[in-house]
């Protein structure tokens, strides 16, 4: 089984996550069939193992192909709301599954609306780890509102992600990096990594150069703008 090429899967870059899409979701975090996505793993191995690493916004899968052999034991699952792109990523899993049989069984990709649906998914604090990796700038002022990063959504991050998690964030866009920056600050349950902790982080070196976009980046000689959050224990004073 061959690897997929991409310009078979092209569609605009930009879509509009808040229309109505045509989405399957469960009521309930235990209705969703796991084992679809995770089968070797989940059937044989662990039945209740759960997903600990999400990337929202995944593109072409490849911060969850990098991070696979780095974390065997930790399932990950990718969302992307474009049909083709999503559809790409399953091949690209199943493709290397194939040629390598015994590793890419803890990483798969699911097509929903992050924006909507991550409680019908995961469970409060279930999260480990999230990432949003060049994420869609919406730079008009009215469309501000479909930023995936706001004071709204951060509430719901911080509902799925597990106390002490971490959430990654880059761009190259400075605009949206303070944008990023300022809502998680002025959040009560996230607080920012410093750069000196960042350094014993084995992930972060792999935020810049793993995904499509970071690449294209690169190329282009532009910045990347990193920070990195954790989630805060509930009902925590620093005072």
């Amino acid at each position: 089984m061959a690897l997929p090429q991409k310009k078979y899967y092209r569609q605009r870059a930009h879509s509009n996550p808040i229309a109505d899409h045509c989405f399957e979701y469960p009521a309930h975090p235990d209705d969703y069939n796991w084992s679809t996505l995770f089968p070797k793993t989940i059937e044989q191995e662990q039945k209740n193992k759960q997903v600990e690493f999400l990337d929202v916004g995944c593109g072409y899968g490849g911060l969850l192909v990098t991070l696979s052999p780095l974390f065997p034991n930790n399932l990950m699952l990718g969302l992307e709301i474009r049909v083709k792109v999503s559809d790409y990523v399953n091949d690209r899993i199943q493709a290397l599954r194939y040629q390598h049989p015994d590793q890419f069984q803890n990483i798969a990709v699911l097509r929903t609306n992050a924006m909507k649906y991550l409680p019908n998914f995961f469970h409060k604090g279930q999260l480990k780890k999230m990432f949003f990796l060049y994420p869609d700038p919406h730079f008009k002022k009215a469309k501000h509102k479909w930023r995936i990063i706001n004071k709204w959504l951060l509430s719901e991050y911080a509902y799925v992600l597990a106390e002490e998690g971490v959430i990654y964030t880059i761009t190259d866009v400075k605009d949206l990096h303070e944008w990023m920056v300022k809502h998680f600050v002025e959040h009560p349950l996230f607080e920012r990594i410093s750069d000196e902790e960042l350094k014993s982080d084995i992930i972060v070196d792999k935020l810049y150069e793993s995904t499509e976009e970071g690449q294209k980046v690169t190329r282009n000689n532009g910045d990347k703008y990193l920070a990195v959050f954790k989630r805060i224990p509930d009902g925590y004073n620093p005072n």
